[in-house]
């Protein structure tokens, strides 16, 4: 994932409660290539996107039906 799809992804990672902290590959280029790491440092990248995308597809659970 490069940087400009990072933001993007924070903000589905936020919406959804999906943990992880992303971070630049290389420090010393914030402009390079992102991925996502766990608690225990460990690149969660691959499954923090499918969660992220899997996430944007699911219904609402909550609100309201209302039968006609």
């Amino acid at each position: 994932m490069d940087a400009s799809e990072v933001s993007a992804l924070h903000d589905a990672m936020r919406r959804h409660g999906i943990p992880g902290v992303l971070t630049p590959v290389d420090p010393q280029n914030p402009a390079g290539i992102w991925r996502v790491v766990d608690d225990g440092g460990r690149d969660v990248t691959e499954a923090t996107l499918a969660a992220a995308a899997a996430a944007g597809r699911r219904r609402p659970r909550r609100g309201f039906v209302f039968g006609g």
